[in-house]
């Protein structure tokens, strides 16, 4: 019995514009003009006898139809790509791009990475390290592991972990240090504290001045010391016997296990906001993706 299939370039304009909203996007992704996308739905439309999206301005929204359509078309072109990746490559390997936000790829997912991919023989990975936001359609982004549940709500999201921060320092410092007869945190000098900024845009990693306050210590002064951009950073000079910095203890795990760096408090303070994995729908049934997913959350439990 032959197969009723719509046209297939109809069927790939049409979900993209769906994915990216828009026939400009959509277009810009397939390197085609928005024109060419706007007759091609209308083709797809024309098929199925369906109008497909209610057309505002630049935009484009599903109607009931569309929303049925684009759920079993996302599916089917993944499967395709998929199938595509497998016979040109061969038919053993299948190839994961994941994209990860800088601390994280540098101090808590590249040993997990590791490992995974020496028990998954089978499968290739492309890292990208990079910010926020990411184009998922334009670069072929599999998995996302990104700062906050809110970034990108289109898409599937799992909480990985929720970090804290305490401070931390390196043994040589607190050597260093012995002859001032420094007591935990309230003997630390200002200059030697290490401050950490995500820059303007995020406001939910805590403050020394936050630490000291939930720990009772009188420090008004919480200027001084030094200025990073990135936790890794922060991490990197407390464990060079620079200061002390409020370090991530998810982040410094490996440090804190081999002994290169120690707290000085057990007084922590949670992240405003959790890590999370987040993947396209249209990604959910790709080889392996679903077993890096569920590897990576048993590692951050």
């Amino acid at each position: 019995m032959p197969l009723s299939l719509p046209p297939l370039n109809a069927l790939r304009a049409f979900e993209a514009a769906a994915r990216t909203g828009g026939y400009v996007a959509a277009a810009e992704e397939l390197g085609v003009s928005p024109a060419a996308v706007s007759q091609q739905v209308r083709n797809l439309e024309d098929f199925l006898g369906k109008q497909l999206f209610r057309r505002f301005n630049n935009r484009v929204l599903l109607t009931d139809a569309g929303q049925v359509v684009f759920a079993g078309a996302s599916d089917a072109l993944q499967s395709i790509s998929t199938l595509t990746e497998q016979v040109m490559s061969g038919g053993t390997r299948s190839r994961l791009v994941i994209s990860v936000i800088t601390s994280v790829a540098e101090r808590w997912l590249e040993p997990r990475l590791a490992a995974f991919a020496l028990k998954e023989k089978t499968l290739r990975i492309e890292l990208r390290v990079e910010a926020d936001p990411v184009d998922f359609a334009r670069h072929n982004i599999d998995l996302r592991i990104c700062y906050g549940t809110n970034q990108y709500p289109e898409m599937n999201t799992i909480r990985l972990f929720q970090d804290e921060v305490l401070p931390l320092c390196s043994p040589a410092y607190l050597e260093r240090n012995a002859g001032a007869k420094m007591q935990g945190m309230e003997g630390v000098p200002d200059d030697d504290l290490i401050h950490t900024s995500w820059g303007p845009s995020f406001v939910s990693h805590p403050t020394w001045h936050a630490w000291f306050a939930k720990s009772g210590i009188d420090r008004p002064n919480d200027i001084k010391g030094y200025q990073v951009g990135m936790s890794s950073l922060a991490l990197d000079l407390a464990r060079d016997g620079v200061g002390v910095a409020l370090g991530q203890k998810m982040m410094a795990g490996g440090d804190l296990a081999a002994g290169r760096l120690v707290p000085l408090s057990d007084i922590a303070i949670e992240l405003g906001h959790p890590y999370c994995l987040v993947h396209p729908r249209s990604k959910s049934r790709k080889a392996g993706l679903q077993a890096l997913i569920d590897w990576l959350t048993k590692e951050a439990t």
